[in-house]
């Protein structure tokens, strides 16, 4: 199993004592190189100090015999003849300084040198001990004579062990406490996680409307968790609205069936009668018309839902066409009113139109011309509809300044109830006076509109006219220009 397959806790986990591991290792190895440079500087002082006094005597007192130390004080003072005034050094460690250092070829006193020169110290192993040895130079009026000093390590390196030893055991304290609360921190930090995952399972199997548990405060757990909810919120809303519409586009097909049924069973009856059986064929295709209005109605409804979804509306050359010029707009907007007026539904009612002389061609509009004419369509049905007779419907498109479309349809009916106005554009509403009227359609009409204009980057609205009636206003922005 490779590592990112792992849990999250062992992952942290071993991660932080790595981590810690390397910067305990480095403070550690830190510290024992200060202490034992200490030590050995240490030891080199109190070597220099047991010679220093012999200097001095030397120094003020050059033809006398110094005087032998106490005991402990390890110091060799050896004349320019070679024969030594003053010796406590062990003989092993003496035979070794004989072999490495104290022959006069391996000092020289170099021209204009100093009377009184150090050699460098060294660490000299004799008899199983270890010395830190100095040595000094030293020239007076009656000769040039050469000292020694040296203290045993022993003491240092059994401290400098223990030391070891210690800050070995307490970086593996470090590093199993430092893995113990890793453990526990990330532990007590990945359980909102936990019942968070727990209660998605629970909501999985049988949702009982419940969010997900959002620890307290503003940290990143927080932020998921409500954004977690709010992801779930959504999904509901979505499933209630799904719902909703299978219910109603039931209901809605239900009746049309249900009108077809009857007509084919009557049919049926007026087999022997031709005319009949004619006028229930009539009546049946009028079903079937209004079924596949109907379902087309839905199917663009749900490409529009779908986000990239291109609209069913129209042929394929229109539909892939990015953009649509102001003249084609306006063109199709005048075909849909010629439909209106032919229509089956059009009775005595007056369609009067206004469109601007002149466009600026310039201006492009994110929807097919076909969609536009959708639009179109849709609004002059319900304004015919609800329109009293001998009424007036009211067509205005016109481009603003800023390129945009203004496309306003008005009616002289009734005006639609306040507490419709909110839910207007709605999949499946009506306002009640259009469930009285012969030609009450399925809801949906508004719905497609709304639709439309907002794929095109625009808006839809409904209100009632200051003079009386409803008024529909679709606006769709210029997108781009010819020079682009």
């Amino acid at each position: 199993m490779t590592p990112s397959a792992w849990p999250i806790r062992v992952r942290i986990t071993l991660g932080s004592l790595l981590v810690a591991g390397i910067v305990l290792a480095g403070v550690a190895g830190l510290m024992a190189f200060q202490i034992r440079s200490t030590t050995n500087q240490s030891e080199t002082t109190l070597a220099n100090s047991d010679i220093a006094p012999y200097i001095a005597d030397l120094r003020n007192n050059p033809g006398e015999k110094p005087d032998t130390p106490s005991s402990g004080i390890l110091v060799a003072i050896r004349a320019e003849s070679g024969a030594f005034l003053l010796n406590t050094l062990p003989t092993g460690l003496q035979r070794n300084l004989d072999d490495r250092d104290l022959h006069d070829r391996d000092f020289v006193r170099l021209p204009g040198a100093a009377s009184d020169a150090q050699a460098p110290t060294r660490r000299v192993s004799s008899g199983g001990t270890t010395y830190v040895v100095v040595e000094r130079h030293l020239a007076t009026s009656h000769g040039d004579y050469t000292l020694w000093g040296a203290r045993s390590t022993a003491s240092g390196d059994l401290t400098i062990a223990a030391l070891d030893r210690s800050l070995a055991l307490g970086l593996v304290l470090a590093l199993a406490g430092f893995g113990a609360a890793a453990w526990l921190l990330t532990t007590l930090s990945l359980r909102p996680v936990r019942r968070m995952a727990q209660s998605a399972e629970r909501l999985s199997r049988d949702d009982t409307g419940q969010s997900l548990p959002v620890p307290p405060g503003r940290d990143e757990l927080a932020t998921l968790g409500r954004t977690l909810n709010a992801f779930i919120d959504r999904l509901r809303r979505s499933a209630d609205h799904e719902r909703q519409m299978v219910s109603d586009a039931s209901h809605e097909l239900r009746t049309p069936l249900a009108a077809l049924t009857a007509r084919l069973e009557r049919a049926h009856r007026s087999a022997g009668d031709a005319a009949a059986l004619e006028r229930e064929i009539d009546a049946a295709q009028t079903s079937v018309a209004r079924l596949t209005e109907l379902t087309t109605v839905l199917l663009e409804l749900s490409r529009l839902d779908a986000p990239g979804e291109a609209s069913t509306v129209g042929t394929r050359a229109q539909e892939q066409a990015e953009t649509a010029p102001p003249e084609s707009l306006v063109a199709e907007l005048l075909e849909s009113v010629d439909r209106a007026r032919v229509s089956d539904g059009h009775g005595s009612v007056t369609i009067d139109f206004e469109v601007p002389d002149s466009t600026d061609d310039g201006m492009r509009y994110d929807i097919a011309p076909a969609a536009f004419g959708r639009i179109a369509d849709n609004l002059l049905s319900n304004a015919v509809t609800f329109s009293p007779e001998q009424g007036t419907v009211t067509v205005v498109l016109d481009q603003r300044d800023d390129g945009a479309l203004h496309l306003v349809v008005r009616d002289e009916g009734p005006g639609v109830p306040g507490d419709f106005l909110p839910i207007a554009f709605d999949r499946f509403t009506r306002a009640d006076e259009s469930r009285r009227r012969i030609r009450g359609g399925s809801g949906l009409g508004l719905a497609l509109v709304r639709g439309l204009a907002v794929r095109a980057g625009g808006e839809a609205r409904l209100a009632n006219a200051a003079g009386g009636g409803a008024e529909a206003i679709v606006i769709l922005p210029a997108t781009t220009s010819n020079n682009m």
